[in-house]
């Protein structure tokens, strides 16, 4: 019997070759019918014999595109129409919208016409199809149309306009496609921002051989580019960005040549080679000097990515390695507007090459590591932005602010959380702005008005004020809420891993705010994602100078110091290593005690850069963590001993303490017993480690929970993550660890929307 149904497709099926895919399908199958794109998704109707049709509306889901995300397949019977042969319609406006696609790396037919004398396409900067190139960063509005896109004033030529209506050919309605004909072209700016004319590829290329630093536009926002292998060039770069010690990303031609400098497993090489196109961090090669050590500096680690446009892959040519980082002064937004180019820019690149193609939105390079037999997502932005991520459908849209370093915030539509592209550290006029647009574009995009606004309750942050602010400017019934910081990095794992019950929260950071007023981050937690108890943290420490005492851990340190003297600054410069005692220092130690000039800690970030600046290697700090991970990286596995916490009960405030003293005594006596860095570091991570086995076992005797979620900045340590996981599972421990979601602040907006969507369901909040 011949029957006809209408067909909804939601999810990821725009601008991923979906439609050719239920064209061919169909043509296949025999059936009569069309599909057509439209706000929410993609709309079929295909007419047939009943088995087949069934057979078609199964394969939509099973055998869709291997870009496509399908989360919907929805059907219904209509009235046959007895019609002829299978269309595809002209894209449809309505209200509602599907999902995005983010940027894709080049696919390998690409490349291949790249490489291809003979193809019209040859070292063509900007080729692509449905299978790769840039989605998210150029679109506009929505459905995925090139009318829609930054491509729409570049008409298609007759080839082009040919591929593109074919349902058979790859680049059917591949809305980025172009050809040099038709298409964006390069140009490339003298120092100035004058154009030059000529090979603008060769003129960067050539500019880079002679040691220049060149900025180049990329899929989401400029890049600054040097030869990797010029240290002279590299330490330059790194004066004009005033970037003196956080590391370089490079970027290698191919895997061959990263394992030339790289110790790479097949689980690095598969985040390497993926679509996302991520930088991942590895392993230096053991014994070799091959790359300057100025691209990253006492690090064991090279953050690596491969191309991943075809722009990449011309520059790269005969070039080993080249630095890629960021295209911005340190802690900026990344630069994506040629308007803005040259006046942001013109102080550190020697010469840009740029083209005619607009970036719609920014979007930094997304950076992974693999540890502890998982990845580990460190920021999440270009290649996964804006991917939904499944989450808790409270009937409330949500957008939580993050918080202020490393922001990003999550829109919540449904049973769908919408992170955004890394936005930075909102300490500067130009991170706010970039902050405040890309909220305003995320609720445009994905049509959603959020009637629940989360924060954290640090009343300083921007992030808390845009939520109080954006809340007197909106409707009343618009609820507000704060959001403990720590308890948002222990919610960000159980709404990730969807787990819905009470666990046992180890969170290691550097600062949150916490609910009596003071610093916390080194917190034992437990809970769900509506509530917690502290259960331990750490003593706390005192921070003389506050902020400034994380930018000098010496501060910390000597502080410290102190208070195993107590407060005797006679004693304290008789114990102190030499070079703790700074310029200053007394005028430093008189503020430990007075309660206007030192705050107090307990955070587990705070005391990595006390023993840090104890071991001589950490005596301040040009970015944020640089002490904990230079104490990271000169840890010597093949030291033996370990130093150990205390644990002491807290009745008045009916809580565990883990003691640091005894872990800063044995450290400064290693100091003075001529014991190096190396060996100091590792008996300070295995009594780190220690800690966290000996407090999860007694809180879980008390508190009869046995699952555990370790969140926070902290965890981003591969050492302790290696040793923690696998010693707690061995006593029958069962953890939690974010994996897709930055276990940094990165993920805080994450968490604090799964805190709110949890009250939202259990009634215990509501908007009025």
């Amino acid at each position: 019997m011949r029957v006809r149904y209408h067909i909804e497709i939601s999810g990821v099926v725009q601008g991923v070759g979906y439609r050719p895919f239920v064209y061919n399908l169909a043509h296949s199958l025999g059936l009569s019918g069309h599909v057509y794109n439209h706000a929410q998704g993609v709309s079929v109707e295909a007419e047939g014999e009943e088995a087949i049709c069934q057979d078609f509306i199964t394969a939509l889901r099973v055998q869709a595109p291997a870009l496509a995300v399908v989360q919907q397949v929805r059907s219904w019977a209509v009235a046959p129409r007895q019609e002829e042969g299978f269309r595809i319609l002209p894209s449809r406006a309505g209200q509602g919208r599907t999902l995005v696609a983010p940027d894709l790396s080049i696919c390998e037919d690409c490349l291949a016409e790249l490489r291809n004398p003979a193809d019209r396409r040859y070292r063509y900067s900007f080729l692509n199809c449905t299978h790769c190139g840039p989605r998210f960063t150029i679109i506009r509005d929505l459905p995925d149309d090139r009318s829609n896109t930054s491509m729409a004033v570049f008409p298609l030529c007759p080839d082009c306009a040919a591929e593109y209506r074919n349902p058979t050919n790859r680049r059917f309605h591949a809305q980025p496609t172009a050809c040099p004909v038709c298409g964006p072209q390069l140009r490339w700016l003298d120092e100035n921002g004058c154009s030059i004319v000529g090979d603008a590829l060769e003129f960067a290329r050539m500019a880079l051989y002679n040691g220049s630093i060149v900025a180049v536009k990329g899929l989401g926002g400029y890049h600054l580019v040097c030869d990797a292998q010029n240290a002279e060039a590299v330490q330059r770069l790194r004066q004009r960005k005033y970037r003196f010690d956080k590391p370089f990303a490079l970027m290698m031609p191919d895997v061959d040549t990263v394992r030339c400098y790289c110790v790479l497993n097949e689980q690095e090489e598969t985040l390497l080679c993926s679509t996302q196109r991520p930088i991942v961090l590895l392993k230096k090669q053991p014994g070799l000097a091959l790359l300057p050590e100025q691209l990253a500096p006492g690090n064991r680690r090279l953050g690596v990515m491969l191309p991943y446009t075809p722009l990449h892959y011309l520059l790269i040519e005969g070039f080993r390695a080249l630095v890629m980082t960021s295209g911005n002064v340190s802690d900026e937004p990344i630069v994506y507007e040629d308007a803005e180019l040259v006046q942001r820019l013109s102080g550190i690149a020697d010469g840009f090459l740029t083209h005619n193609r607009a970036i719609v939105r920014r979007c930094d390079d997304s950076v992974l590591l693999w540890a502890a037999g998982g990845s580990r997502m460190l920021r999440r932005s270009r290649g996964y932005a804006p991917q939904a991520l499944p989450f808790l459908d409270c009937g409330h849209n949500i957008l939580a602010c993050g918080g202020e370093q490393k922001n990003v915030f999550c829109l919540v539509r449904g049973s769908q959380a919408f992170l955004s592209a890394h936005i930075g550290d909102l300490d500067n006029p130009a991170t706010l702005n970039c902050y405040d647009e890309q909220i305003a574009d995320f609720c445009r995009m994905f049509d959603s008005q959020p009637d629940v606004l989360v924060h954290d309750l640090h009343p300083d942050y921007f992030s808390t004020q845009y939520a109080k602010e954006q809340a007197r400017q909106s409707a009343p019934q618009t609820l507000v809420l704060g959001v403990q910081h720590h308890h948002a990095h222990l919610a960000s794992v159980l709404a990730e891993r969807q787990y819905a019950g009470r666990v046992l929260g180890l969170i290691f950071d550097g600062t949150g705010y916490g609910l009596d007023g003071s610093l916390w981050g080194g917190e034992f937690l437990l809970g769900d994602c509506a509530h917690f108890q502290r259960l331990a943290h750490l003593a706390a420490l005192p921070l003389p100078g506050g902020e400034a005492a994380i930018r000098e851990p010496w501060r910390i340190a000597l502080a410290a110091l102190l208070d195993l003297c107590g407060g005797d600054t006679v004693a304290l410069q008789q114990l102190a290593p030499p070079y703790l005692l700074q310029k200053g220092w007394p005028i430093v130690m008189q503020a430990v005690s007075s309660p206007l000039y030192a705050s107090r800690s307990t955070a587990m970030g705070r005391l990595f850069d006390a023993i840090a600046a104890i071991a001589g290697i950490g005596l301040r700090s040009s970015y944020e963590g640089q002490a904990a991970v230079a104490l990271e990286q000169k840890l010597d596995e093949a030291t033996t001993g370990a130093y150990q916490f205390t644990i002491e009960a807290d009745r008045q405030e009916n809580c565990l303490i883990a003691d640091w003293r005894p872990v800063v005594r044995q450290a400064v006596a290693d100091v003075h017993a001529g014991v190096g860095p190396g060996l100091i570091s590792a008996r300070f991570h295995r009594a780190v480690v220690d800690l966290c086995l000996r407090m999860s076992c007694r809180l879980a005797a008390h508190s009869g929970v046995r699952t555990l979620a370790l969140s926070g900045g902290c965890w981003q340590n591969v050492y302790l993550l290696e040793q923690v996981i696998p010693l707690l599972q061995a006593q029958g421990f069962t953890v939690l660890t974010n994996t897709a979601v930055p276990c940094n602040d990165g993920g805080l907006a994450f968490g604090q929307a799964a805190v709110a969507a949890a009250l939202l369901k259990r009634g215990e909040i509501s908007c009025v």
